[in-house]
């Protein structure tokens, strides 16, 4: 189980990794938009990246490779709500193709998922940390370098456990 703690932590195994979290700490997550990294044990559903910034992400979990006109629905008004969608949208979203580096690799958690609940808060992603460690809007991010180890370490099934603790 990868474990991330309020310290700004991520343990795996013999790993231990810095991480940014949301502006607002580990939480409960009560609404879109609330900057909380979401308390709770979760699943990697599959992994996103660019194929022309990452040339190899050696995994288990189901890849897609990020195209131009991928987004992530966060407007809670749309019926692709917390979903992957094709751009240009009419809708909020966030864009998966970004000058940034911050999500040339991201790995998707099963967060307000299955069912999809409006206004509960989507995209919850472990993605590359800015510089500094720069808080998110909610994620968790890393460095490109330890997520790459990472994602190679773990298996389909590992679960992701992010405590307040």
């Amino acid at each position: 189980m990868i474990i991330v703690r309020k310290s700004g932590y991520l343990k795996f195994k013999n790993f231990k990794f810095r991480c940014a979290l949301g502006k607002n700490g580990i939480k409960r997550k009560v609404k879109e938009g609330d900057n909380i990294t979401p308390v709770g044990i979760f699943k990697i559903t599959k992994i996103y990246y660019r194929q022309d910034k990452i040339k190899k992400v050696k995994t288990s979990i189901k890849k897609i490779n990020i195209k131009k006109n991928m987004g992530w629905c966060n407007d809670p008004q749309s019926n692709s709500y917390n979903q992957q969608i094709k751009l240009p949208s009419k809708f909020s979203c966030e864009k998966l193709y970004r000058n940034d580096r911050v999500y040339d690799l991201l790995a998707v958690l099963n967060y307000n998922i299955n069912p999809v609940i409006k206004n509960k808060g989507s995209a919850i992603f472990i993605h590359i940390a800015k510089n500094n460690y720069k808080p998110t809007a909610g994620c968790v991010a890393l460095k490109k370098l330890d997520l790459l180890k990472l994602l190679q370490t773990i298996k389909k099934n590992t679960k992701v456990k992010i405590s307040a603790n």
